[in-house]
């Protein structure tokens, strides 16, 4: 009886956890960038490696508009769930990266199509703008 008791809890609270994940602005480093999104040291021509659009924040920890920012690209993330791969890198610990990109002021923000080139915002835009860029930009719906 005394090991059966444990079971029942860890099964019954196991059946209270949500089904499905919630969506989250994943941190890339500049070697998962490298493996997930662009080799930019073995390539010179564009060539997206992921299977779904991704959206990159650029940003660092002291930036008013970035912290601005943070939260509207995690709704998003929420929101295009298996249609967009939300990512975020701290320019400040990701050096190479952010020079890659020229990342001279933030928040930018990199969207990047499954195919095509990818482009790059500066500056902190309202959530619907953001939305429209990855509805028209990314998965290539015409706003009516």
């Amino acid at each position: 009886m005394r090991h059966i008791l444990p079971f029942l809890l860890i099964v019954s609270g196991a059946l209270l956890l949500p089904i499905q994940s919630k969506a989250e602005v994943k941190y890339i480093t500049m070697e998962q960038f490298q493996k997930q999104v662009f080799n930019y040291k073995t390539d010179t021509v564009w060539n997206y490696l992921g299977k779904r659009p991704c959206v990159i924040d650029f940003y660092t920890t002291w930036c008013g508009p970035c912290k601005r920012l943070a939260p509207i690209m995690e709704e998003l993330s929420e929101k295009y769930k298996g249609k967009v791969v939300f990512y975020k890198a701290d320019t400040e610990k990701e050096r190479e990266l952010a020079y890659v990109f020229q990342i001279s002021s933030i928040p930018q923000v990199l969207y990047v199509p499954k195919s095509g080139q990818p482009m790059l915002l500066k500056g902190l835009y309202p959530q619907e703008n953001i939305e429209q860029i990855i509805e028209e930009f990314l998965l290539g719906k015409k706003k009516q």
